[in-house]
């Protein structure tokens, strides 16, 4: 993850979780879920505060948090004590073994990477999937160049051609922009299943 980004949710970890704790539940992320995820194993990269972990426990899911922030793994665990969570970081996911899981959720993560880092995170999602499995990613869609909130985290502009290729050996199964039912932000989101 960018240095300033990660900075930014290690120094305030606590803030953040409650901001994204406060917001709507993702009606329409649980929607897609339930529509492609098949049951099994899911690694959510980048998991935060652990609210989506904790919904895919609760859901049978068998769910796995991975962050590159210690800050936000440590309010993962407080809130969500019976979830698991561990760290590691994008694009090189250290620790995890290929072909782990049935499904990976990565939502608005990969905004925070420096360009070049975009697509080798993306292979290698799809490197940790089982053959057959799904993969969930969505980012927040950024024009003009890359930015910076108040807080400094990037939000990289990047062209989503640049992830789909680097979804080799996956079939497209959902490629849209919509906004956010939690966040309200336009968000452009992905489903891609790996070749069996």
């Amino acid at each position: 993850m960018d240095r300033s980004t990660l900075a930014a949710y290690d120094g305030n970890a606590a803030g953040f979780a409650q901001d994204w704790h406060d917001q709507p539940a993702p009606e329409d992320l649980h929607a897609i879920v339930r529509q492609y995820f098949a049951p099994g194993a899911c690694a959510d990269i980048g998991c935060g505060s652990g609210r989506e972990v904790g919904w895919l426990d609760a859901c049978g899911f068998a769910a796995h948090g991975y962050d590159a922030s210690e800050g936000l793994l440590a309010e993962a665990r407080r809130r969500y004590p019976q979830s698991r969570f561990t760290h590691a970081a994008l694009p090189a996911l250290a620790g995890i073994a290929d072909a782990s899981f049935d499904n990976v959720l990565c939502e608005t993560v990969i905004m925070h990477l420096p360009a070049g880092d975009i697509a080798p995170s993306v292979a290698r999602m799809v490197a940790i999937l089982k053959p057959g499995g799904t993969l969930y990613l969505s980012w927040r869609v950024t024009k003009d160049g890359d930015q910076r909130d108040k807080h400094a985290r990037l939000y990289a502009s990047f062209d989503a051609g640049l992830v789909r290729g680097a979804l080799q050996g996956c079939a497209l199964l959902l490629d849209e922009e919509a906004a956010s039912a939690s966040s309200g932000k336009v968000i452009h989101r992905l489903v891609a299943r790996k070749a069996a």
